[in-house]
């Protein structure tokens, strides 16, 4: 079973367009987890640790990146252990 972090809930309370990407410390993309139109409500992002060939990443501390209507609204900090 692979290792499944979830990164965030949250409720939205209009349409908005929204993209998360992870990237490592050396500040590579390692992964577009996601950019689609969402709806108003709650919604959950769950990485599994995979970079977008499919790979598993290793171990460590990663940075994950909110863009919300094409403009950057977080960048946190993660920990992928596995």
């Amino acid at each position: 079973m692979k290792n499944k972090n979830k990164l965030k809930k949250n409720y939205i309370r209009i349409d908005l367009s929204a993209e998360i990407e992870i990237y490592n410390l050396k500040g590579q993309k390692v992964k577009q987890l996601f950019s689609v139109q969402l709806s108003a409500g709650q919604h959950s992002i769950v990485w599994n640790g995979d970079d977008d060939n499919d790979h598993p990443v290793s171990s460590g501390i990663y940075f994950y990146k909110l863009n919300v209507n094409d403009k950057t609204k977080a960048v946190k900090k993660c920990l992928l252990l596995k």
